[in-house]
């Protein structure tokens, strides 16, 4: 893998799109690292690394954050860790397809602190939608479109 070649994260632990990843990364022949605080089954296939690290909080959005680069792109519904990495010009979308963007990710950020606070003071805040075969296919397409701008 040379330094400037495209590269997917996946923040795996609870990521419903990891084969979808896989189906998209092997077509455009782009490596995939996976990292998570527990072991999973993965393909067997030299795009993809396995990076396990300690179940701490935050263990593997510190990792995908510290390794990130403008070429990545990175697979995660976690906003805090959309922040970190968007600061570092990587492209970040959600599982469900909706991209965080420079321009998106301050009123997400905002709300995720609202919710948070909604949930702390008892308040039932219901939870997000169930994940759709819409979200799917606007995320392969999402990361697809991703692929081709870095190429």
């Amino acid at each position: 893998m040379t330094v400037n070649a495209p590269r997917i994260f996946v923040d795996a632990d609870a990521c419903p799109v990891k084969e979808e990843v896989y189906r998209v990364a092997f077509r455009h022949a782009v490596p995939v690292i996976v990292v998570a605080n527990s072991y999973m089954r993965l393909p067997g296939n030299a795009l993809v690394e396995r990076v396990m690290v300690e179940a701490l909080p935050d263990a593997a959005d510190d990792y995908i954050a510290a390794a990130v680069d403008p070429r990545s792109v990175v697979v995660t519904a976690d906003i805090l860790l959309a922040e970190r990495c968007l600061k570092s010009e990587a492209m970040v979308i959600a599982p469900n397809g909706k991209p965080f963007t420079a321009d998106t990710i301050g009123v997400a950020v905002a709300t995720r602190a609202i919710m948070e606070e909604l949930r702390g003071s008892g308040e039932t805040t219901g939870g997000p939608p169930p994940f759709s075969k819409t979200d799917r296919s606007r995320f392969l397409s999402a990361l697809h479109d991703a692929l081709l701008r870095l190429k």
